[in-house]
């Protein structure tokens, strides 16, 4: 994504909130430290994030109890899902290492630097819903983003009480060539509780992310699964249709029959102009197989002889949508 180009004064104005932040960091650096040097927290142990505040995080001990720490002095950033080395002081602990991920699932920022949502994820819950109305390229934008990472997705159709005959059809030509790519695909309700036995047994023994537009109900799917949880759930605009964002942090809950689920900040859209273009034609599953099989190296897949895609186009191995779909991504990449 191409960064404009600032004035004198933005430049200051940046430069001068960017020092800020760095001295609010300095002084939270020394606290912890001043905190350590004194001997008044407990010993080292090791603990899982739980959830990000500003400027401390929440980190779960060894007992189940959660605390809020702050960071110590040149400690990596942490999100939701680290684990980490901690001491427990009162009211406020420490935390003094960061562990290495398994996984970690990122997603650009508006100035296209990563930003990582959450970490050592197993699986990804693409939540979408007929309204706020769902598109075929938004889906597959998150499962590009899914298989970059390696983490397995999860198609979960929420509110399913919600469709139609005319919105049905829609919903059921959005979601078909999914199950034959190998994806799983679920469909729930929570206001007719359908789905959700099924959700339950997808969840077990996983650490899993919700991810989708604001208004699918990720805060009314955690509410269901994890009664007591309490989790904010918004309403629907009713003029345009979009959803209010409602969850401001990425938060950790545990499972009733093992594993945990983090629920995260809506995200209306999923920008993919970090990744090349290469990475990209990786992210669609059918394509793999065919990719180097083009007659020129350099193909683009549109009118180019010999082009492997376009051929399995015409015989019906790659379907027009999903061709669709990473024609408008490719043509994102290059326009940003």
């Amino acid at each position: 994504m191409a960064k404009r180009k600032l004035n004198r004064r933005q430049a200051w104005r940046v430069e001068k909130i960017q020092e800020e932040r760095r001295e609010r960091a300095r002084k939270r650096d020394a606290q912890a430290e001043a905190l350590l040097g004194a001997g008044e927290l407990g010993p080292e142990q090791e603990g899982l994030v739980t959830a990000h505040f500003g400027t401390q995080i929440e980190v779960e001990g060894h007992d189940g109890e959660r605390s809020r720490c702050h960071l110590r002095a040149n400690l990596e950033s942490l999100v939701t899902g680290d684990r980490v080395v901690w001491c427990a002081g009162d009211p406020t602990g420490v935390v003094v290492a960061r562990q290495p991920r398994a996984s970690e699932l990122l997603r650009p920022d508006p100035h296209g630097d990563m930003k990582t949502v959450a970490a050592n994820i197993d699986q990804i819950v693409i939540v979408i819903a007929p309204l706020p109305e769902p598109h075929a390229n938004l889906v597959d934008r998150y499962l590009v983003a899914a298989e970059a990472v390696g983490i397995e997705p999860l198609i979960l159709l929420n509110k399913s009480d919600l469709l139609q005959d005319e919105r049905a059809q829609q919903i059921d030509t959005l979601l078909a060539p999914y199950p034959e790519l190998g994806y799983r695909v679920l469909r729930a309700s929570c206001k007719q509780d359908q789905g959700l036995e099924s959700l339950h047994l997808e969840l077990t023994g996983k650490v899993s992310v919700f991810v989708g537009q604001s208004g699918v109900g990720k805060s009314s799917l955690v509410n269901e699964l994890l009664p007591g949880t309490d989790a904010r759930v918004g309403a629907l605009s009713e003029q345009r249709g979009k959803g209010t964002h409602t969850t401001t942090t990425a938060e950790l809950f545990h499972m009733p029959r093992g594993g945990s689920l983090i629920d995260s900040p809506g995200i209306r859209e999923f920008g993919l102009w970090h990744m090349a273009r290469p990475d990209v034609e990786q992210g669609f599953r059918e394509f793999r197989p065919l990719l180097g099989h083009c007659k020129f190296r350099d193909c683009q897949h549109e009118q180019e002889p010999g082009c492997a895609l376009q051929q399995a186009l015409e015989s019906g191995e790659v379907s027009q949508r999903r061709m669709d779909s990473f024609r408008h991504i490719a043509a994102t990449l290059a326009a940003d």
